[in-house]
């Protein structure tokens, strides 16, 4: 059974790293009662980077359960909710293998899977480590963005129900993967998904247009 085991949210604070001031949300705390989910984010969290961070498509973070025992084991030591800066701490679900469009209840809220996170500097930070960046990428354990299909509130202990799945797609694992190395036809499929976020499209148009050029330009050759 998938629930939920702990809600965070942080404020935007600032902390001294390599010589200079930073702002981030990325410490987030439990917080006890049920929360509300509602417009682009929970009640009572904060991005500090609006460029990078909040937004429809990232208005939830989950991690999982699973994946922090995978981490402490790892890392040797135990883990905390929160310190992956999610807002949603769950347990008995795969979110790697989650398909991209896939919604949950949560709650009374409907949530819908959107994307992965893509790991920046300020998770370095939080783990006092600059490398663990690229180490994240590496273990390709996401953890997911979820957009907020109903408004609604969540708390521990909530279960988590499929109320939309999707019988193929592409998971949070393999879009998160594919930054790295992504074939053709990975990225026509990106782009042809309908649940797939348009900055990852975007991204995906570039890179095909790419491979276009190279191509025409070995012709040439």
């Amino acid at each position: 059974m998938a629930v939920v085991v702990s809600v965070n949210v942080g404020e935007v604070r600032q902390v001294e790293w390599h010589g200079r001031v930073v702002e981030t949300a990325i410490w987030k705390s439990p917080v006890a009662g049920r929360i509300a989910v509602r417009g682009v984010s929970v009640d009572g969290d904060c991005q500090a980077d609006l460029r990078v961070h909040g937004g429809p498509d990232k208005a939830v973070y989950a991690y999982a359960v699973e994946d922090y025992e995978w981490w402490a084991a790892e890392l040797g030591r135990p883990m905390e909710p929160g310190t992956f800066g999610e807002n949603l701490t769950v347990s008995g679900i795969a979110l790697g293998d989650a398909v991209i469009g896939t919604r949950w209840s949560v709650g009374t809220a409907e949530l819908a899977v959107a994307q992965p996170r893509e790991p920046c500097f300020k998770l370095g930070l939080r783990m006092r480590d600059a490398g663990f960046v690229e180490r994240f990428g590496d273990a390709a354990r996401f953890g997911a963005y979820l957009r907020i299909v109903r408004e609604g509130e969540v708390g521990v202990g909530d279960e988590i129900h499929a109320v939309r799945s999707r019988p193929d797609g592409i998971t949070v694992r393999e879009l998160g993967t594919m930054g790295r190395d992504a074939t053709v036809e990975q990225l026509r499929g990106v782009v042809n998904d309908v649940d797939v976020p348009v900055g990852w499209k975007d991204w995906a148009r570039r890179r095909l247009g790419r491979a276009a050029s190279d191509s025409a330009t070995r012709v040439v050759e």
